[in-house]
C-alpha cells in the first residue's frame, strides 16, 4: 500500500507556537532517543497530553549509533538470564511487525575453527530457538565448512571446521527513531528538537514542570506537567542534578558510561547477506561483521569512558582491536585505509543510587526506572530492542508513584509505526538504501520536487525536502547523519555532498543549516585515532 496523502507537517514555527500556547500537560518527556520517543508514543496512545523535548536532534546520541541489530541477546544465554532473553525475543517480533520497512530478519553465522565450537554454540542457539518459540525467525542449522563459506563468502577458509547459522534481526536505528517521533505526533504528542530543558520547576519540593529554550531563537518557555520523565540516556545525571539542587539533596551519579566503536568498510571485504558473529574474541568481547545499507559494519567495543561528549572519540586501541580481530576471521582483512566511516556511541551502564534505593525499581540488569523524592521519573539503560517494554515500565512507575491516574492498557504492541501500514517488508538491509525505507510514504516522497535528481545512491533532492517538511530536519547533519545515513556509511562522500544539501535545507527552512559544523564532523568520521 502506498499513499499520496500528505503526512503531518513538522514546520517549526507551528511547533513552537503550539509550545508557547501550552500551560499544563499530563507529561513532559526529556530526551528524544529510543526510550523517550517510546514513552511519548505509549503515553499519547493512552490518551495523555504529552510534550517531548530534545536538546539536539532526535536520536543524536546513542540511539543512532547501535550495531543495527534487533536481537534477543545471545550472550545472555551464557549468563543464564533466560527471562531477559525471552523478553527481548518477544519484543524483537513486535518491532519487526510494526516497522517492516525499517527492520528485517537477518541470518547470522558463527564460524568454527575448533572442533568443539560448532556443537557447543549450536546447542546454545537451539535453546535460543526454544525461547523464541512461535516468535522465531528461522531454525538454527549446523553447517559444514563448505556451507559456511557459501553463507559468508568472505570468511577465512584456512582451518575452518564448520559453523552455526541462526536468525535475529536488523534495522535502521535513526530512521526508526524518526518513525516513533512522527507516530507519536500523529497521535497528538508535541515533539520539538533543538529545545533543551534548562531547568525543572518545583512546587513544594515536587517537580511540577520544566523550563526549556528554543536554540534557534533563544526564546524560553515554561510548561507545567503532572509528570516529568528524564529519558536522556547517559546524560540522565545532568537532569537529576537539576532536581537535586532544587530540593537541597545531594544526587549520586546513576550512570557510568561505556563506549562502543564501529568501523564501516566496503562490501568487498565481506560479501553476502549473512552477518558474522564471533561470540568470544581473545579478550572475551563479541565481534560482529554486519552487512548494512550497502556497506559492512565491524564492531563493537565496550570501553569505560568518563567523556559525555555527544560525539565521543575512539581510542586507538579500540580501532586496533576491531581490525586485528577482523583479520583473524576474514579472508581479506581491511586496513585502516579502508575504513569509510568510524563512529562511537555511549552506552549507559546503570548504577542505581544508594540514597534512592527505596524508590528504585530495578526492572532488569538491562534498564532501570526510578522516581526521586520530588517525583522526577528517570529511566536509563536498556537497548533498542526492548524500547517498547521500557516505555510500559516507565508509565507503570508514573502511576505507582501517584503522578498519573490509573491508565488503560498499552496499545503499542499492535500499533504500526508511520510508513509501516500495510505490512510492507523491504528487501534485505544489506542492499544500498532507497525508497523502501519510507514504506507506505514512498509514493508521496516521489511526488515532491527533485525526485529525479539523485545526489548519491538512495538519496534524492525530494528526500531532502521531505525531511525538512515532515521529518523535523533542520541542519545538514540531521539530513546526512540520520534521515539519510550517509555520514555513517561514507563520511568522505557525505562531506562532498554537504554544500548542495545545505543549499536545499536553507531553501526549505530559512535557517543556517550548519554547513561548516558538518564539514568538521564529517572529517572526524573519516579520521582514525593513532
Amino acid at each position: 500500500m502506498t499513499s499520496l496523502v500528505p503526512p503531518l507537517t513538522t514546520e517549526r514555527s507551528r511547533l513552537i507556537a503550539t509550545l508557547a500556547g501550552l500551560d499544563a500537560v499530563d507529561m513532559v518527556v526529556i530526551g528524544g532517543g529510543a526510550t523517550g520517543l517510546g514513552v511519548a508514543l505509549d503515553a499519547a496512545l493512552r490518551g495523555l497530553s504529552v510534550v517531548l523535548l530534545e536538546s539536539h536532534d532526535f536520536a543524536k546520541g546513542t540511539s543512532s549509533r547501535a550495531t543495527k541489530l534487533v536481537h534477543g541477546g545471545v550472550r545472555y544465554l551464557a549468563q543464564g538470564n533466560m527471562a531477559l532473553v525471552r523478553e527481548a525475543l518477544h519484543e524483537r517480533t513486535i518491532l519487526l511487525r510494526n516497522a517492516p520497512h525499517l527492520a528485517r530478519p537477518l541470518p547470522f553465522v558463527m564460524p568454527g575453527y575448533k572442533c568443539w565450537e560448532t556443537p557447543f554454540y549450536g546447542v546454545g542457539l537451539k535453546v535460543y530457538d526454544a525461547l523464541a518459540g512461535k516468535a522465531g525467525l528461522g531454525s538454527t542449522e549446523f553447517l559444514g565448512a563448505t556451507q559456511t563459506r557459501r553463507c559468508i563468502p568472505g570468511v577465512r577458509a584456512q582451518g575452518l571446521k564448520g559453523g552455526v547459522k541462526y536468525w535475529d534481526g536488523q534495522f535502521d536505528d535513526a530512521r526508526l527513531a524518526l518513525a516513533l517521533a512522527r507516530t507519536a505526533a500523529a497521535q497528538g504528542a508535541l515533539l520539538i528538537n533543538y529545545c533543551p530543558v534548562t531547568g525543572l520547576i518545583h512546587d513544594q519540593q515536587k517537580v511540577a514542570g520544566v523550563q526549556c529554550r528554543d536554540t534557534e531563537t533563544g526564546a524560553v518557555y515554561t510548561i507545567k506537567a503532572r509528570c516529568v520523565v528524564n529519558a536522556t540516556g547517559v546524560w540522565v545525571d545532568g537532569i537529576r542534578q537539576m532536581d537535586g539542587d532544587a530540593g537541597g539533596r545531594a544526587t549520586q551519579a546513576m550512570v557510568a558510561p561505556s563506549q562502543g566503536v564501529h568501523l564501516v568498510v566496503d562490501r568487498e571485504f565481506f560479501p553476502g547477506e549473512h552477518a558474522l558473529l564471533v561470540p568470544k574474541t581473545q579478550d572475551g568481547r563479541v565481534l560482529f561483521a554486519v552487512p548494512w545499507l550497502g556497506k559492512v559494519i565491524l564492531g563493537t567495543t565496550d570501553t569505560p569512558s568518563a567523556n559525555l561528549d555527544p560525539e565521543p572519540q575512539a581510542f586507538a586501541q579500540e580501532v586496533d582491536f576491531i581490525l586485528g580481530e577482523a583479520a583473524k576471521y576474514l579472508e581479506r582483512a581491511p586496513g585502516r585505509q579502508d575504513v569509510r566511516s568510524i563512529w562511537v556511541g555511549l552506552r549507559p551502564l546503570v548504577r542505581p543510587p544508594d540514597n534512592e534505593g527505596a524508590s528504585t525499581k530495578k526492572i532488569s540488569r538491562e534498564h532501570t526506572v526510578l522516581s526521586s523524592p520530588s517525583g522526577l521519573v528517570t529511566v536509563t539503560g536498556g537497548k533498542w530492542t526492548t524500547y517498547r517494554a521500557m516505555a510500559e515500565d516507565v508509565l507503570e512507575k508514573c502511576v505507582e508513584a501517584g503522578l498519573l491516574d490509573r491508565l488503560p492498557p498499552s496499545e503499542t504492541a499492535g500499533f504500526a509505526l508511520v510508513g509501516g501500514q500495510g505490512g510492507q517488508a523491504r528487501s534485505a538491509m544489506a542492499a544500498a538504501p532507497g525508497l523502501e525505507a519510507y514504506g507506505s510514504e514512498a509514493a508521496f516522497v516521489q511526488s515532491l520536487p527533485g525526485s529525479d535528481v539523485l545526489l548519491a545512491d538512495g538519496l534524492t533532492e525530494a528526500m531532502l525536502r521531505f525531511a525538512a517538511r515532515h521529518e523535523y530536519a533542520r541542519k545538514v547533519e540531521d539530513m546526512l547523519a540520520r534521515r539519510s545515513r550517509l555520514l555513517f556509511l561514507d563520511a568522505r562522500l557525505a562531506e562532498e555532498l554537504a554544500p548542495r544539501v545545505a543549499e536545499i535545507m536553507h531553501e526549505e527552512t530559512g535557517v543556517d543549516p550548519g554547513l561548516e559544523d558538518f564539514i568538521a564532523l564529517a572529517r572526524r568520521y573519516q579520521t582514525l585515532p593513532g
